[in-house]
């Protein structure tokens, strides 16, 4: 992290409109030159509870959200279910300011609309601006909307105070609004934008020390989430049927599937429940389309039995699973990556599919891409594992990232020609041929000339006749989970490996980690190389089949290795010596699970913690050893 940033929090009510504000100034930071990173917290409700977004915008790449932030524009909350301080909820109204103070560094800005907060209500208020060395605005941003008709409208009003003090011109703020608003809304939008502006420009001292950096790309950029990653890449896959129920926070890959699959001449159902949403898209792929459902924790726990058909018929299937905070419900609308075991084993037997979890929206992307790829050219069910974090957080991307030619091609299926030619088995086609090559048995399609067979759950013969006999148990069971090897090799030959390694490949200690920590992680490594330490980093995406080379190499000659997660069981730290067999005297485990991502600075603490204990461990994480596991 670079002291030439800025980090923008935005808090209200959810229902205020801070998450469509703080998208849209997002994309004006970006598109003023900055590098761009998100990070949305919200409450499991509809509407009311406190809410924000933060924007962290620098002329360097950023990875993560930083550590605390600069900038708190305070709008308060306007669907408050109780205004008075005894409530259960407390003062709901004023949370938006008493809530976000502990993590304002000293020196930082705040605005509050003093139409709607009253900071007689916020303890101490006045002592802590002082001793933080806070600078206050005071500005009535709701009685100034309200002049123009829209109390909404004050979160204009708040940018264009915004912009005054940071020193960001307004014309690429009202360009996007232009483009963004319809024009009966449009013109009041921009006067209130440019009266906000011009009145803090001239009335307010906005010499505070906090501004936003002067930048260009290099590249033309564009701002997305993790979510959009994974339905981009989907779709430039070649998937064209998507089956779901909403659920947050996987809702946003399917409303966005949703949104445009129609025009590329697909289908997207929204069904009664997620067992049904996995057996359409099962349904879907045996008729030979690219099809893929999703769901979170409880949704994905009913795809078990679903997922457990597509692995013994063979039938290539993508899913995705956003993990939120469980067990149960848990917290609905918070990170956690507590799923991690659960998508690897769940379903009847042994675990015959592929699991990537990718660590940032660009990899959501590729990786999508690949997972579709190896379910159709492998006929294997692929879960795309990520969770609420990359969700719902935006990042600059180079366009160029999806440059990438689309891939229509569903794998091994064989012509009318192909199945006259082949042999049979009691009058149908051997759809799951014992010699299938890397495990694989060509496939035909509903409809073609005589390539009829059994699709059954039940263990079968080469024709798919149920079949309880052991030499042919062994046989199917064996070239069934043959194909992970084959993959592994697939993988392996690459280009570009799915494991992200950072910092020097010789340095005495390490720290793995896998998902949406990956840039959080990065960023505490080039601190405690500044430091003095000797550190590198590895994201590992590939769950199943394991990298167990790449990770064995890795840990090759470390000290000791700090395995960095976010639930409370160690779920990867266990999977790596699970998969390896090996590192149980040198891996210690960073866990945090109190529903809010890892920051740069928790990573470092840990690390530093457990290496000579020089810091406390951060706020709500553990350090646990691995040894006598």
């Amino acid at each position: 992290m670079t002291d030439d940033e800025l980090i923008w929090r935005i808090a209200g009510g959810s229902g205020d409109g801070i998450d469509s504000t703080s998208q849209n100034f997002a994309k004006a930071l970006m598109r003023s030159g900055l590098d761009v990173f998100t990070h949305r917290h919200y409450p499991s409700r509809i509407r009311g509870g406190h809410t924000y977004v933060e924007i962290r915008a620098s002329d360097e790449e950023v990875k993560s959200r930083g550590d605390n932030y600069n900038f708190l524009l305070a709008l308060g909350d306007s669907f408050a279910r109780n205004p008075q301080e005894e409530a259960y909820y407390g003062d709901e109204e004023i949370k938006p300011l008493t809530e976000n103070l502990d993590e304002l560094r000293e020196g930082g800005v705040i605005i509050y609309d003093s139409g709607l907060l009253d900071t007689d209500d916020v303890p101490n208020f006045d002592q802590r601006v002082e001793e933080n060395d806070w600078h206050v605005f005071d500005l009535d941003l709701r009685g100034l909307a309200k002049e123009y008709g829209r109390e909404i409208m004050r979160n204009t009003a708040g940018i264009g105070a915004t912009c005054a003090i940071i020193g960001l011109e307004l014309d690429v703020v009202e360009e996007l609004m232009t483009d963004a608003m319809p024009e009966k809304i449009l013109e009041p939008n921009l006067e209130i934008l440019r009266e906000s502006y011009e009145d803090v420009s001239e009335n307010y001292d906005t010499d505070v020390g906090v501004t936003v950096p002067e930048s260009e790309h290099e590249e033309e950029p564009v701002l997305i989430s993790g979510s959009h990653g994974i339905a981009y890449g989907a779709m430039d896959e070649g998937c064209r049927f998507i089956a779901g129920y909403p659920m947050t926070p996987w809702t946003d890959v399917f409303t966005i599937m949703t949104q445009h699959l129609p025009d590329l001449g697909g289908i997207s159902e929204q069904v009664e429940d997620e067992i049904a949403a996995a057996a359409l898209a099962i349904g879907a792929s045996h008729a030979g389309a690219k099809a893929m459902s999703g769901s979170s924790g409880g949704g994905f726990a009913l795809m078990s039995e679903p997922l457990g058909l597509a692995e013994i018929t063979e039938t290539p299937l993508v899913l995705v699973e956003s993990m939120r905070a469980g067990p149960s419900t848990g917290m609905p609308t918070k990170p956690e990556q507590g799923d991690l075991e659960h998508v690897l084993y769940t379903s009847q037997g042994d675990s015959n599919r592929v699991v990537f979890a990718p660590g940032d929206a660009r990899e959501s992307y590729i990786q999508t891409r690949k997972a579709f790829e190896l379910a159709y050219n492998y006929q294997i069910p692929a879960i795309v594992l990520y969770d609420q974090k990359l969700s719902g957080g935006h990042q600059t991307v180079p366009e160029s990232v999806f440059d990438e030619e689309p891939n229509p091609d569903i794998g091994k299926v064989v012509t009318e020609e192909e199945i006259e030619e082949g042999e049979r088995l009691a009058g149908r086609f051997k759809r799951y041929r014992y010699d299938g090559e890397d495990g694989v048995s060509p496939r035909s399609l509903p409809g073609q000339k005589g390539g009829n067979y059994l699709a059954s759950g039940n263990e079968h013969n080469e024709a798919g006749h149920i079949s309880e006999d052991a030499d042919n148990r062994v046989t199917q069971m064996d070239r069934r989970m043959s194909k992970l090897d084959a993959i592994r090799d697939d993988l392996d030959e690459m280009d570009e490996s799915h494991q992200t390694v950072y910092g020097d490949e010789d340095a005495d200690y390490a720290i793995l980690n896998f998902g949406s920590t990956k840039g959080a992680v990065e960023e505490a490594v080039d601190v405690l190389n500044d430091d003095g330490h000797s550190v590198k980093a590895m994201n590992v995406s590939d769950m199943l089949p394991f990298p167990k080379d790449e990770v064995n190499s890795f840990l090759e000659d470390v000290d000791e290795a700090l395995v960095v997660e976010m639930n409370a069981t160690a779920q990867f730290r266990r999977h790596i010596q699970g998969e390896t067999g090996r590192h149980g005297d040198i891996l210690y485990s960073l866990l945090k699970y109190d529903g809010n991502p890892f920051e740069p600075a928790d990573i470092v603490d840990g690390f530093e913690s457990q290496l000579d204990g020089s810091a406390e461990p951060a706020h709500n994480t553990r350090i646990e050893s691995a040894r006598g596991d």
